[in-house]
């Protein structure tokens, strides 16, 4: 499958426009690609095909804090160190493709849960038709990380399970995705206060 630029913009802003979310790509430049999702994440990296991505966050960075809302885990306590691509490493596993997709339909709102999809008119297999569009962007050899789990599975999320999330941002939650391919790193995020 493949994707152009109006349909992989057409099913980010229709997922998750009603969300509170941060949608971007951009280039893949180092061996290490948690180097690259720092860049993404400081906004340093444009998308690389000039595609339009999603961020409710934006207004909130500042010259201090580019990466807003994206900090380690101990902020509070030292908010001048910035993560590190060992942070990054620390917080991200490794999971199939077939919960990457769910992953990105879940993260359409708060909760990381395939409820939110409840607010949608379209079926279950018509989102998961954008979720493939949105992959698709990444080719055919990607591999997709998050901060999510669930108990008892590796490598695979079971959204019937109790859901958890090493923190990556300074809200009370926030589930996320990354999609690496040779070329691009793609960020799917949901924030939520709860």
């Amino acid at each position: 499958m493949t994707t152009d630029q109006k349909s992989w913009e057409s099913a980010v802003q229709h997922l998750y426009a009603d969300g509170y979310a941060f949608i971007a790509t951009g280039p893949r430049k180092h061996e290490d690609w948690r180097a690259d999702v720092l860049a993404v994440m400081e906004r340093a990296a444009p998308d690389p095909r000039g595609w339009a991505g999603h961020d409710d966050t934006a207004n909130e960075r500042s010259q201090e804090h580019p990466d807003f809302p994206f900090c380690r885990p101990s902020f509070r306590a030292d908010p001048s160190r910035p993560l590190t691509p060992a942070d990054i490493g620390k917080r991200l596993r490794e999971i199939d493709r077939a919960s990457a997709e769910n992953l990105l339909l879940a993260l359409t709102d708060g909760g990381c849960t395939l409820r939110n999809l409840e607010r949608f008119t379209e079926s279950f297999e018509e989102l998961q038709g954008l979720a493939r569009t949105i992959l698709a962007r990444y080719g055919d050899a990607f591999t997709c990380h998050t901060n999510v789990s669930s108990i008892g599975h590796v490598g695979t999320l079971d959204f019937g399970q109790p859901m958890g999330w090493s923190p990556m941002t300074i809200y009370g939650e926030d589930c996320g995705l990354v999609v690496v391919s040779d070329t691009e790193v793609g960020l799917f995020w949901a924030f939520d206060d709860i």
